[in-house]
């Protein structure tokens, strides 16, 4: 189970120079529309000290992180789910992502175009937020057309989700996203199954000028976003797309030694993909020995038999119980023997909930 985040926004607003930092890809970054023009797919590991802890003490041969696949689409414009600029193609690219990452220009810079002849970021959210809307529309108009005739004849589950669709509908067209919506376990496989993507977790990235990323409150633009942010429920996370993009090219110790010039306590793509996983309700359990150590992306509340699972399907489905150590108490008593001295290793069994940095060693028997 990895992260899948697409990134959307409208041209020249910092998207494709957030991915480069992300990713050291090399998408084309350029000060014109349309410079991606095809989707950009990269995958970056995601920082965990955890790992780093783990790895000095086992010294194992092999270090797996986990990681998240980013998808950096070409800028939308107005129009776009209608064909306009690059068109509705796009929006396709992050129907299979589980979040998006909405990057909003927040500085003003006369010396980069913007599409839309002045920077107001609570216009250009409005703008993609609009063309998700009317790209989710169309797939509904499109599905009502094709089971119309089965919910009025009332064949197998068509009049269910002919009635799931027109509530979809009413939604949508009053301008609103799908995700305001609660669904129960029988909607929510056509939920699934549709993509939509309004549907989707949404953040926002402030894309803030050098000078400003410091105190980022200081900005107009800014709080207009937080504000904006807020009332809809959602997180803002405030970048220096050019900064980032160059503190990717620093090895580590240079890359502190940067950010601590800067005045900057942490990179902030490590915040953007922290924010993402708590956005997602994602967490990180570890199987460690001398082997290998690896980091392990679940979703919080499952079980130890689903955690096992995402291993192998036969940890799954022969799962018999699960020693399990706290990545605390580890890090506590210095080694697995300490903690086994200590009392503190668990045995659990199937109805156990994982959670966010256990130390894992599965029994199965298939």
């Amino acid at each position: 189970m990895a992260l899948t985040a697409g990134i959307v926004g409208l041209p020249n607003v910092g998207k494709s120079t957030l991915f480069n930092a992300i990713t050291k890809a090399g998408a084309l970054a350029a000060n014109y529309p349309f410079a991606t023009i095809e989707p950009n797919v990269g995958v970056v590991n995601v920082p965990d000290k955890r790992l780093e802890v783990l790895n000095d003490m086992y010294k194992p041969k092999s270090l797996v992180p986990a990681f998240c696949e980013i998808t950096d689409i070409a800028g939308l414009v107005k129009g776009a789910s209608k064909g306009e600029g690059l068109g509705n193609q796009f929006l396709s690219n992050i129907r299979n992502c589980d979040a998006i990452i909405e990057v909003v220009r927040c500085f003003e810079d006369s010396n980069i175009t913007h599409v839309e002849g002045s920077v107001d970021p609570i216009r250009d959210i409005e703008i993609i937020n609009m063309e998700l809307i009317l790209s989710d529309l169309d797939i509904i108009e499109t599905r009502i057309s094709k089971i119309e005739k089965k919910a009025q004849s009332k064949i197998d589950d068509a009049p269910f989700e002919f009635a799931l669709l027109k509530k979809l509908r009413e939604v949508l067209i009053d301008s609103k996203p799908v995700r305001i919506l609660d669904f129960d376990d029988q909607e929510m496989p056509y939920i699934k199954r549709y993509g939509f993507l309004t549907a989707k977790p949404i953040m926002y990235i402030a894309n803030m000028a050098d000078s400003e990323i410091q105190h980022p409150e200081s900005s107009q633009h800014y709080n207009n976003l937080v504000e904006y942010a807020k009332a809809e429920g959602s997180k803002v996370v405030p970048i220096s797309a050019e900064i980032e993009a160059e503190v990717a090219t620093l090895e580590d110790e240079e890359r502190e030694m940067f950010l601590q010039e800067l005045g900057i306590p942490e990179a902030g793509l490590n915040v953007l993909i922290r924010e993402t996983y708590s956005l997602l309700g994602y967490a990180t359990y570890f199987t460690a020995g001398e082997k290998e150590v690896r980091a392990w992306t679940f979703k919080k509340g499952m079980t130890a038999p689903q955690c096992a699972g995402i291993i192998h399907s036969d940890f799954e489905r022969g799962f018999i119980r699960a020693e399990t150590v706290a990545f605390d108490d580890l890090a506590k008593y210095g080694s697995m023997q300490a903690v086994k001295e200590a009392g503190r290793v668990r045995q659990e069994g199937k109805d156990y909930i994982v959670q966010d940095g256990d130390i894992m060693l599965f029994k199965f028997n298939v």
